[in-house]
């Protein structure tokens, strides 16, 4: 039997998100075994992961690109919104790395190093390929999951029936605070939920999230390799 076609629509924005986690659940378990003694993972070993995390999650994405019929390069055009975007996506940036408060994260994390790798050019390699995960993926599958999906999902099951933006209490805080859960810095990431959500509510535009988005962790990038404050990837 084929899915409903509200069903089908859901599977296209959860399912990039959930086979993201997933890398990174079984990342965490295979970290832990080890720190267990069960076997014994290099520093760089499971960097190896991301990779093929990037380009599975991007087929994915790719495959339902059709689904993604609220997603409007046009919304760019209205400038003011635009640059206002841009300007928020800076905020967030600024909020993140000074919120890097250890009573507010989950563990100790475990940043990602590619000064680890053994020569230049895999450390290259394997720091375009972060870049390009964190800048023009992510943006893309966790805007699509949160700010379209899972917002309107909570307002409504059939949630294609509810317009970008639609607010209630319910959808704006628990989509805010398992956003937050969903990072290492959780009140961090909860104070990006919310003004991405604001920014959603006031453009109406997945485009404008997930160009707000993308300028913050294009900004985090920058100064994470500039600082070599790798905690914060």
């Amino acid at each position: 039997m084929l899915p409903s076609p509200s069903a089908y629509a859901a599977r296209a924005r959860y399912l990039p998100f959930a086979f993201f986690m997933a890398f990174i659940g079984i990342d965490e378990v295979l970290r832990h075994l080890a720190e267990q003694g069960l076997f014994t993972l290099s520093a760089t070993t499971l960097y190896y992961s991301y990779p093929i995390k990037t380009l599975a999650v991007a087929a994915l994405l790719f495959h339902y690109r059709k689904q993604y019929t609220e997603l409007s390069l046009k919304d760019l055009a209205n400038y003011r919104s635009t640059i206002a975007s841009c300007l928020l996506g800076l905020l967030v940036f600024i909020l993140w790395i000074n919120m890097d408060w250890s009573f507010s994260g989950t563990g100790s994390p475990q940043g990602f190093n590619p000064t680890l790798f053994p020569n230049l050019s895999l450390q290259l390699g394997m720091t375009a390929f972060r870049i390009a995960g964190a800048v023009l993926l992510v943006p893309l599958m966790e805007e699509l999951f949160w700010r379209s999906f899972l917002i309107r999902y909570i307002i409504d099951n059939d949630f294609e029936k509810q317009p970008l933006g639609s607010f209630t209490w319910a959808s704006f805080m628990i989509t805010v605070i398992l956003f937050g859960l969903e990072h290492h810095f959780i009140l961090a990431g909860i104070t990006a939920g919310v003004l991405y959500s604001l920014l959603l509510y006031r453009t109406r535009s997945i485009a404008q999230c997930i160009l707000s988005h993308a300028v913050t962790n294009l900004a985090l990038a920058i100064y994470v390799l500039y600082t070599d404050k790798w905690y914060f990837w």
